[in-house]
């Protein structure tokens, strides 16, 4: 299937009247440790643009002063904190971990503790370093069933064990069978696809080389999990959809711009998902 603006616009529906923060959902995000700070704050602009009602950033504590310049509608803590980490796990609807997160051993260390505290009911993604440290793991013990991956190929092929040049639609599908049973996969690449176990293969049709920028994997994920925040009744189509007007505001970005920066999309996401709720 081509993932289309029509399935956008069936998932944004305009507000109800009777909501608050906690309806749209409650994102943690990990991430951001020396020296990538900047990875969750695109993260984390990305996910509060994109809607969530509740939005708490874990970080190296050198990075929250220029969080909170870039947005002070985010909260945010010490990620070495760990009994305020478990808290706020405990707290959430939403949990991604990895933009910026690196493979040191705080990092190993945050990992296996958020495994250890997420509940079957959360939904976790997973993005970044965070996949690298799950490929050095012999076995997992997933917590939840509830569980998007966001892998450019060089992680896909570290995680999953497939070359490059074989990581074809049937060679993933079988791959994707060792995760839990609701799995959601955004294999991305310039042909980016979307699994789901069942079978279903979303393809993206929109997109380009002018999003080859750092952060453009950092800002999907936040917006990935901002969707998801608020739309949490169907994993794939919130994946979908977020993935889709990811590229589609680059798409229209890119009328006027050689390069796109991952916080213009950012910038422009509230308007699109204006326009998606009023057209639907």
């Amino acid at each position: 299937m081509i993932i289309d603006e029509a399935l956008v616009k069936d998932l944004i529906q305009p507000r109800p009247l009777k909501s608050h923060k906690g309806t749209f959902g409650r994102a943690l995000l990990i991430g951001g440790l020396y020296p990538y700070g900047g990875a969750i704050i695109m993260a984390a602009l990305a996910t509060v643009n994109s809607g969530a009602g509740l939005v708490t950033v874990a970080s190296d504590p050198a990075n929250i002063s220029a969080l909170h310049s870039h947005l002070p509608e985010a909260m945010a803590f010490d990620l070495a904190d760990s009994a305020l980490l478990t808290q706020q796990i405990q707290a959430s609807n939403v949990i991604l971990i990895g933009p910026g997160l690196g493979t040191s051993p705080l990092a190993q260390k945050t990992l296996a503790l958020v495994l250890a505290q997420t509940s079957p009911e959360q939904i976790l993604i997973i993005d970044g370093s965070a996949l690298d440290l799950l490929a050095e793991k012999d076995q997992i013990d997933w917590p939840t069933q509830k569980l998007a991956l966001t892998p450019h190929q060089k992680e896909w092929e570290r995680l999953s064990g497939i070359a490059i040049a074989q990581q074809n639609q049937e060679n993933t599908q079988t791959a994707l069978a060792i995760f839990p049973s609701q799995t959601i996969l955004v294999a991305k690449s310039h042909k980016t696809r979307i699994y789901d176990q069942t079978g279903q293969v979303g393809q993206l049709a929109v997109g380009g080389p002018y999003q080859a920028t750092g952060g453009m994997g950092d800002t999907l994920a936040g917006m990935i999990t901002g969707f998801v925040a608020q739309f949490r009744d169907d994993l794939f189509e919130s994946v979908a959809a977020a993935s889709y007007l990811h590229s589609a505001i680059a798409d229209s970005l890119a009328q006027d711009a050689y390069v796109v920066l991952p916080t213009s999309i950012s910038q422009e996401i509230p308007r699109w998902m204006k326009r998606m709720s009023e057209e639907s």
